[in-house]
């Protein structure tokens, strides 16, 4: 199965509560932090809920 490399680029001071709890189910606490997920629906439903924040490899 394919897997993405989600690495947390800016900072979640000033996003919304749903954005830091986002960052936080992808396993994200602070800038600099990467994790890799699968590539499916509710991973990229994540991602894109908080895109602005992230750099995604595939």
């Amino acid at each position: 199965m394919a897997e993405l490399k989600v690495k947390l680029v800016k900072s979640l001071i000033g996003s919304k509560k749903d954005q830091i709890a986002t960052a936080y189910a992808l396993g994200l606490h602070k800038i600099g932090d990467v994790s890799v997920q699968p590539d499916n629906a509710q991973t990229r439903g994540k991602i894109n809920k908080i895109v602005h924040l992230l750099a995604v490899e595939e």
